[in-house]
């Protein structure tokens, strides 16, 4: 009976796993100069996804951003991503983006095109970000720029993060150590 019982459980498990078949491993991005992201490629290391703004009161979050990287890019990839439905806060084209990145916080992580996070025509990376359908752990909303989603090693969503928890806080940094 206990084996029974075991076998049952597992079935469900298994089922409920299989409901949330979409994996942020297949969805299509592209880097700010247009060449695509292969998310797959990532596999073995957390991601930490971040909307990002150039005009922004939380801009400055690029500094512990970078540090983050640095520290722990070789468990850690980082992925910006310029949006600008937040107040008109990420106004510039590609070129201007990556200037200011470059020159303001010499950034080294990946930057990707300008999407939308929200609404209508809200990006298929960010459709699985917020929908527990799809990420199956939580559903969201992206509130405001420099929010955090932070992936684990196997493409599952561990948390996400609002815009006031910097990129050095322990909330994030517990999941690197």
């Amino acid at each position: 009976m206990k084996i029974i019982i075991k076998i049952l459980i597992f079935l469900k498990l298994t089922m409920v796993t299989n409901i949330y078949a979409e994996s942020i491993y297949d969805i299509k991005i592209n880097t700010i100069d247009g060449d695509e992201i292969n998310l797959k490629s990532f596999k073995g290391k957390k991601i930490l996804i971040v909307n990002v703004a150039s005009k922004c009161g939380f801009t400055k979050q690029y500094t512990q951003l970078e540090e983050l990287y640095k520290t722990y890019k070789n468990k850690l990839i980082i992925i910006g991503v310029p949006c600008n439905q937040f107040g008109g806060q990420e106004p510039g084209t590609s070129q201007e983006i990556v200037e200011f990145c470059s020159n303001n916080f010499n950034i080294s992580f990946i930057l990707s095109e300008k999407i939308k996070v929200k609404g209508d025509e809200q990006h298929p990376l960010y459709s699985w970000l917020c929908s527990k359908e799809k990420n199956g752990n939580k559903n969201s909303t992206v509130k405001w720029n420099f929010q955090k989603y932070l992936i684990d090693e196997n493409g599952k969503l561990i948390d996400y993060f609002y815009s006031v928890t910097q990129p050095l806080s322990n909330k994030i940094t517990q999941y690197l150590n």
